[in-house]
């Protein structure tokens, strides 16, 4: 159950990298980031950012996501750290990151976060027939009848 719920979520991140990210802890409210990913790295994804961002210092952090059809719920633990290889953003550089730095990859402001995932909580929303017919009708719902869940590592 929960290799095939991970890839659920890399599949629906892939479709909507959209998250909102925190540093652990915090008081300050988690604000909405744009992950970059790289296929080949299943641990980690990147965020374009800049220098004065309240979360450049990195550190312990937490990020939410929800999947753009909202059959799929994540909340992810992990590190932020400023990535300091040039090729990770050369890799990772596109042209909408490109319109936020009038200087390009060069902007001194500009800073590459890597989220360096521990593990997450993975809930899925897909009820089908049984569960659909459970709601409709008032009868007792069960575990897994609305979906799946899984703790797993990523």
């Amino acid at each position: 159950m929960s290799n095939d719920i991970k890839q659920q979520f890399w599949k629906a991140l892939a479709d909507s990298p959209n998250l909102m990210v925190g540093a652990t802890g915090e008081r300050a409210h988690h604000i909405p980031m744009r992950a970059q990913l790289d296929r080949d790295a299943d641990s980690a994804f990147w965020f374009f950012t800049a220098t004065d961002n309240r979360l450049a210092g990195g550190g312990p952090a937490m990020a939410q996501f929800v999947s753009k059809d909202h059959r799929l719920f994540a909340c992810i633990s992990g590190t932020l750290r400023r990535e300091t290889d040039r090729a990770a953003l050369d890799k990772l550089w596109n042209n909408g990151v490109a319109a936020w730095y009038e200087g390009g990859k060069d902007d001194p402001r500009l800073l590459l976060l890597r989220f360096d995932l521990d593990d997450a909580e993975i809930w899925t929303a897909d009820p089908g027939i049984k569960g659909l017919f459970k709601l409709a009708t008032g009868m007792t719902m069960k575990e897994g009848d609305l979906g799946g869940h899984a703790e797993v590592a990523l």
